[in-house]
């Protein structure tokens, strides 16, 4: 048996590869240090119109920041009364995205919109409750670009009354219960866009008052509300976009590669070139650059579409991991080869996690495909629904990483017991294992690496994406240069391994010469493993005796 490429190439030859390999990982770290930030914010504060024909209905009818009639909230004369307990429902608040006579660009993927809403203190109201139930009525609308550079006219896009919780405190102060004094509301999450395919958007929000409906009833009065915006940079999408398409031609080459060099060999395939195929399948699915897609077609369903794409790579990839470290513990000697049944135990839990991730997923993003305007994290429950699910996937995460580096520390206690026969072996035999052993340590203290920056990567990804939603105090901002690093590393380490495990063809005599100076190869010596064994060292863990 001709045995893997990684018992079997030279020295120098490896030596070439690493080196080619971690230049590329140092190249995507290099990439994400000049790259834009991945995501950028912008702080609108809306402009209130006066709405004086509140019945009509018309969901063509648009307030812009030109309207005729407009309230000055810092005015107080032009303020008297303007709160929900009384004619709050003639007001319009009229946001146009995005600010400065700028547009926005299909590179920059999606849009979040977050609502802060100022309150002050008013003598004859009571101080409001730590945390007040809103009515919010959305209309959303998008304009486009024309031939001539002005704007087309304003068509709907979506429309919701939704309700939001908001905290609201008010300082312990001598003057705290003054009239005017400013209360401590934290923001809601308002809207997700999961594309951004129009130039313009435009909001029109209303606060309806209705005492019988327990509608914004016992408000305070507003003085500001502000729209935060937050969006992709088209300039790190153009990067994160120009990875994928470098390394999605790269990984189905060696892809076709492996898989005709197994298909050589005269027979069955083992189970670890199964999942590396698999492997290197759901990565090419990541890499696939489908953002190419939304430059010309309108796609809401990106994101969810990217997350299922996120999901199903993470579920192999910690699939991989087990059975990769499994197969060399040789849980396959318990009378079953090659066989996805004598992992059942450990593949069941991942995919079990990542199904109700996905589960979660669908529930917000999902349901955000009809209406932009829903969030699971605008109710008490819901929030700690939400909140649960991403403590529990961090927990999950890090228990996965301490189990697999309990199999991967069983692999290097059970390749140091049978290395203690090393030494009766004749001086071919334990170079062959000794070269192996010693490259087969680096390949799993690089998997270790890997799995560790994989985890903590997933727990600041989800920390980072629900912060505006549940804490907008935590500023966690993920940098260029660890989304391209990470995604870097992950196309670094499945090449090498689909290179590193594939069949090698090399065909070496019984007894290798090795002239003074000249390098050894580590040849496949004579084993007693059987077919479908793809490492000598397997099989060389799997002796009860040696020579």
């Amino acid at each position: 048996m001709p045995g893997t490429i990684l018992e079997n190439l030279s020295g120098k030859k490896l030596s070439v590869l690493v080196t080619v390999l971690l230049a590329c990982q140092i190249g995507c770290f290099l990439v994400g240090l000049i790259a834009p930030s991945p995501a950028t914010s912008q702080g609108i504060l809306s402009t209130v119109c006066v709405d004086h024909d509140p019945k009509n209905k018309d969901i063509n009818r648009w307030f812009t920041r030109s309207c005729p009639t407009q309230v000055h909230l810092t005015d107080r004369q032009s303020t008297i009364g303007l709160d929900a307990n009384s004619l709050v429902s003639l007001h319009v608040f009229v946001v146009e995205m995005p600010l400065y006579a700028l547009d926005y660009s299909r590179w920059q993927q999606n849009l979040v919109g977050v609502l802060q809403i100022d309150m002050v203190y008013q003598e004859d109201q009571k101080i409001l409750d730590p945390v007040i139930e809103l009515t919010l009525d959305c209309h959303l609308a998008y304009s486009d670009k024309d031939k001539g550079g002005s704007k087309t006219p304003w068509q709907y896009y979506a429309h919701s009354e939704v309700k939001r919780y908001m905290e609201c405190t008010v300082n312990d102060e001598p003057h705290s219960e003054k009239n005017g004094y400013p209360y401590n509301c934290g923001m809601v999450p308002l809207f997700e866009l999961g594309s951004l395919h129009h130039d313009y958007y435009l909001l029109n929000l209303r606060l309806p008052f209705n005492r019988t409906a327990n509608k914004n009833v016992g408000l305070s009065r507003v003085e500001d509300i502000y729209l935060h915006t937050i969006h992709m940079n088209g300039g790190f999408t153009k990067v994160w976009v120009a990875l994928k398409t470098f390394f999605f031609p790269i990984i189905i080459g060696i892809m076709v590669w492996f898989w005709n060099r197994v298909h050589i060999l005269n027979r069955t395939p083992a189970l670890l070139e199964y999942m590396l195929m698999s492997l290197g399948g759901t990565l090419a699915f990541l890499n696939l650059p489908l953002e190419y897609l939304t430059l010309t077609f309108e796609m809401p369903y990106m994101l969810v579409l990217s997350d299922i794409r996120q999901g199903v790579f993470y579920a192999m990839l910690l699939s991989f991991w087990l059975v990769f470290a499994g197969e060399h513990m040789l849980i396959q000697d318990h009378g079953e080869k090659n066989s996805l049944k004598l992992y059942w135990k450990h593949l069941s839990t991942i995919v079990v996690g990542c199904f109700c991730l996905l589960i979660f997923d669908l529930c917000e993003r999902g349901v955000q495909l009809v209406n932009p305007f829903y969030s699971i994290w605008v109710t008490p429950i819901g929030t700690n629904l939400a909140l649960s699910f991403i403590i529990l996937a961090g927990i999950s995460a890090c228990i996965y990483f301490i189990f697999l580096c309990y199999m991967i520390w069983k692999v290097f206690r059970n390749i140091s017991l049978k290395r203690a026969v090393l030494p009766s072996m004749s001086q071919a035999r334990r170079l062959h294992y000794e070269g192996i052993i010693y490259r087969f340590n680096f390949l799993m203290l690089a998997t270790v690496v890997c799995a560790a920056v994989t985890v903590i990567s997933f727990i600041l990804s989800q920390v980072s994406e629900g912060q505006n939603k549940w804490d907008e105090n935590m500023d966690i901002e993920l940098s260029s240069a660890l989304h391209t690093g990470v995604y870097g590393m992950w196309n670094v380490y499945i090449c090498a391994m689909l290179m590193l495990y594939a069949p090698s063809h090399k065909q070496w005599p019984d007894d290798p010469i090795c002239n003074d100076g000249e390098e050894v190869e580590f040849s496949r010596l004579p084993t007693e493993g059987t077919a479908n064994e793809i490492s000598s060292l397997t099989s060389f863990a799997a002796k009860t005796s040696m020579d």
